[in-house]
């Protein structure tokens, strides 16, 4: 890190303090008690803290402290008159006033082969600083939320294996802006950045986050939220899960956008896996193809990547659920294996976890796949696909007021997912289940005409509108299966989704006949 103020830059990786470039002779000592200043611009460093971190706590005298203060102001054109950049805290201690910015070093040499292919690892992975949010108007109780929010946002997201978080103690290096988003992304060696303020109004709490790109400044997403005081941290704990689904999504999206550019032949084991995830989730068997040789390449690049294996294993979950390969019983054990391979690479991951329990459901292990999907859930809480999964799993074995708590709590999380249509449909399945046919109806429409809905979807779009007594609608929705897939039978239905055997079983089983996907046995 490189502190520039004034005409100075101190340069901590040589430990040199420079003017107009030129080295500057400092002692050591008021080299160390100028460095402490100037990397703590947002707070008074007591008289306590210098005799700790510059003397090991060994008893001094105030005139040591006093004597080594001047020497660090003589240092850089300050004196005890002026303060024009140390300033005495009369008996507490003493604060750096300039404005100072913040810069990464320049390389000191070419880096090797071998030092390219470590620091790829690490630096193609996205990475992400989240700054103390600002605070509009009077200060109150409610100001703690400017450091709260961003405190427990760097700690949930660095349950995301996938993403790179700058830990607190550089990030809150930024309280004092305004800053340039790309200054800090070179400073700090990050693609994006979290931003946000809270305006305090009387009894109301209104509270901004923007998510950055740093190389362009442009915002990838942005969310405003509001309340009343009163209610500030049950707000606190909202906001917070919010922005992880909100950033699992958003990040995912945008790094998968910049992959589309690069030739395959080019791309790393991080936007080769993120190019996969994009043409995964449009849910057609071209698109699933090219996902699956996305996920090889970055596995070909990084044999140990434990999300690349998972997404994988997604890709043949595919190929099963969706019948696009024969060989059904070989797409689901080739799901399950590689699901477990991707627990092995990495068992903190709740991708990973998720891809096991979509595996184990598939394979009519609904209770197995419920448990891997706690555990997907335990790991990251605001995990809006693994919640939605086990919406799903719950309803297939007949628990259908959990399977539509899970599926709301999933679409409060990540309202823009690309598994929304699927989330929605869980809904209206589990208000089917319950004989709540009209909303079941209302719902599985709108499922079913979403961007991304498969055949699936508008099975139980048809089953949904025939039990409403809506026939015309069953009918149309029955056609367009039928279009796209001639023999699509209530066997296939099944198959993807193996309902636990009892009473709901039989009623699915009785609105497939009825609606005309004959042989659901």
């Amino acid at each position: 890190m490189i502190y520039r103020f004034d005409q100075f830059e101190l340069d901590m990786a040589r430990f040199e303090l420079r003017r107009h470039s030129a080295p500057v002779a400092v002692e050591p000592q008021v080299l160390s008690l100028l460095a402490l200043l100037v990397a703590n611009p947002d707070r008074m460093v007591s008289k306590d803290e210098i005799v700790e971190k510059i003397w090991n706590n060994r008893i001094v005298s105030e005139a040591a402290v006093a004597a080594r203060i001047k020497s660090a102001r003589k240092a850089i054109g300050d004196d005890g008159q002026q303060q024009r950049l140390v300033r005495t805290i009369h008996g507490r201690g003493f604060r750096f006033v300039g404005d100072v910015k913040f810069a990464a070093p320049p390389p000191s040499s070419p880096a090797t082969p071998a030092d390219t292919v470590r620091e790829d690892s690490v630096t193609d992975r996205p990475s992400i600083a989240i700054l103390p949010f600002r605070l509009l108007g009077e200060p109150s109780a409610a100001a703690f939320l400017t450091d709260a929010l961003a405190d427990e946002l760097i700690a949930d997201l660095s349950r995301l294996r996938w993403l790179f978080v700058i830990a607190r103690g550089s990030s809150f290096r930024f309280r004092d802006g305004p800053f340039d988003h790309q200054q800090i992304g070179q400073a700090l060696g990050v693609r994006y950045c979290l931003t946000g303020s809270v305006t305090l109004t009387g009894e109301e709490v209104f509270c901004a986050v923007d998510l950055i790109e740093t190389a362009s400044g442009g915002v990838i997403w942005a969310e405003h939220y509001e309340d009343q005081v009163a209610n500030i941290h049950a707000m606190r704990r909202d906001i917070a899960a919010n922005v992880v689904a909100a950033l699992e999504t958003s990040i995912s999206l945008h790094e998968s956008r910049l992959s589309r550019s690069r030739d395959i032949s080019a791309l790393s084991a991080w936007s080769a896996y993120h190019a996969g995830l994009d043409h995964m989730f449009r849910f057609n068997r071209a698109d699933n193809a090219i996902a699956a040789r996305m996920f090889d390449r970055a596995l070909q690049a990084d044999p140990d990547f434990a999300r690349a294996c998972a997404g994988k294993s997604f890709t043949h979950f595919q190929n099963a659920f969706l019948g696009y390969e024969a060989d059904h019983t070989g797409q689901v054990d080739a799901a399950h294996r590689l699901a477990e391979k991707a627990m092995q690479l990495d068992r903190l991951d709740p991708f990973c976890h998720f891809n096991m329990g979509r595996s184990l459901w598939l394979a009519g292990d609904l209770a197995g796949s419920i448990d891997w999907l706690d555990q997907a859930t335990g790991i990251s809480p605001s995990y809006a696909q693994g919640v939605y999964s086990r919406a799903w799993a719950r309803t297939l074995l007949g628990e259908a007021e959990q399977g539509e708590s899970d599926a709301l709590l999933a679409l409060r999380l990540s309202p823009l997912d690309p598994l929304r249509y699927a989330m929605i449909a869980t809904c209206a399945l589990s208000h089917l289940l319950r004989g709540n046919h009209e909303e079941a109806a209302i719902l599985a429409e709108r499922a079913a005409r979403s961007p991304g809905a498969h055949k699936h979807i508008a099975v139980i779009a048809a089953i949904a509108t025939h039990l409403a007594g809506r026939v015309s609608h069953s009918r149309q929705w029955l056609a367009q299966i039928r279009q796209s897939e001639p023999h699509f039978s209530g066997k296939d239905f099944l198959r993807s989704f193996p309902f636990a055997p009892g009473v709901t079983r039989e009623m699915i089983e009785r609105a497939l006949i009825d609606i005309g996907l004959s042989n659901p046995r």
